[in-house]
């Protein structure tokens, strides 16, 4: 889809915030039910925010987690994935990428081979993708860190309680699993390093009185001020020399994943620190929080987990492994080496093969 096809949309004009936890960013709806609307087959109605999430968690709890890969960075091209009036360009935006979603893994699969590979006006002039197989075909021969913390933020109970017993039944299938091991990366460095240069990639689309406002109160920071929220800060005042250092750093990391990935096949760690939690719509972002075990955090350092494969650029699928005790999905992410998208994949099927998939919670079981 790109903004060359007919669709409606909230206007020429409109201007989503350049953060915005409310979902998508991308306010055009989709040519097919813009054709099914201008039919008159069905009727468009306005409907708050809260209501549409509302929505959505009912449905998190009858369909449960979709498995949905995060593919190697660039795998799949992302042009036409832009809002009207932006041009559908090729262009490679640091840590953005496109990958499909399913109800089962066994789909991943294919629906990758349908989107991945270079753009076909550009790359595709010279380079052909060719991804290798699985290192694996049966469960038992794998090879998994399984992670269930992080330094900085705490992982909810009912999470850590899931993967537990995840790692059990693993175990008990003939995976060789690991929960610990010194080739590991510093999670605290990658997540610091992570959040300065996601925000120096979204800084560049505040307006310039946002940006002046968030450069005055970076340089206000003191220097061992290293929370989360003040890396952030620094990476919106990010000069291209910082960038260009920053980079170095993932290069390095990317190193450390390289050697770590030489004695293990997959990382399985948490998607998120807790499972689906209610939203915070306060006007000031950074007065929102997440309750972890009834203590409140600031509410963007669980973006962390997303750091842990997008910032080296890995590929990385979710699968759900089980239901809170209010019912509510928990997933992790299986992190693999850089283009093995294909390990990840196969394992994540092999998951849900072993263990089951997706199961209706009571009552949602017709």
């Amino acid at each position: 889809m790109t903004p060359l096809m007919k669709m409606h949309t909230l206007g020429h004009d409109f201007v989503p915030d350049p953060i915005h936890a409310g979902g998508l960013r991308y306010h055009g709806m989709s040519p097919l039910l813009s054709h099914i609307y201008e039919l008159s087959l069905i009727e468009a109605i306005a409907i708050e925010q809260t209501e549409c999430f509302a929505a959505a968690i009912t449905f998190a709890r009858t369909e449960g987690i979709v498995p949905a890969p995060e593919p190697t960075h660039a795998l799949a091209p992302t042009r036409g994935h832009t809002p009207p009036p932006l041009p559908p360009l090729p262009l490679d935006r640091d840590m953005s990428v496109i990958g499909p979603m399913a109800r089962c893994a066994g789909d991943l699969s294919l629906l990758l081979d349908v989107i991945a590979g270079p753009d076909p006006l550009e790359a595709a002039t010279a380079y052909r993708l060719a991804l290798p197989p699985p290192r694996h075909h049966d469960l038992k021969n794998f090879r998994v860190l399984l992670i269930d913390s992080d330094p900085l933020l705490p992982t909810a109970n009912s999470v850590r309680t899931a993967i537990e017993k995840l790692a059990a039944g693993l175990g008990k299938a003939g995976v060789s699993v690991a929960r610990a091991s010194p080739l590991l990366p510093d999670f605290a460095a990658s997540t610091r390093l992570y959040m300065r240069m996601l925000m120096s990639f979204l800084g560049a689309a505040y307006t310039p009185e946002g940006y002046a406002g968030a450069a005055a109160a970076a340089a206000k920071l003191a220097p061992d001020d290293n929370s989360l929220a003040a890396e952030r800060l620094r990476g919106i005042a990010f000069s291209h020399r910082d960038w260009v250092m920053a980079d170095v750093a993932r290069a390095r990391l990317r190193a450390q994943w390289r050697e770590l990935f030489k004695s293990f096949d997959t990382v399985i760690c948490p998607v998120m620190p807790t499972p689906a939690y209610p939203h915070d719509h306060s006007a000031d972002q950074g007065k929102r929080r997440i309750d972890i075990d009834g203590t409140d955090y600031v509410y963007s350092d669980q973006l962390a987990w997303a750091g842990i494969a997008t910032l080296p650029g890995l590929p990385a699928t979710a699968i759900p492994i089980g239901l809170s005790p209010d019912g509510l999905p928990i997933g992790v992410q299986i992190v693999g080496p850089y283009l093995e998208d294909r390990t990840s994949l196969k394992l994540a099927e092999l998951i849900e093969r072993e263990f089951g998939g997706f199961v209706p919670p009571p009552l949602f079981d017709d």
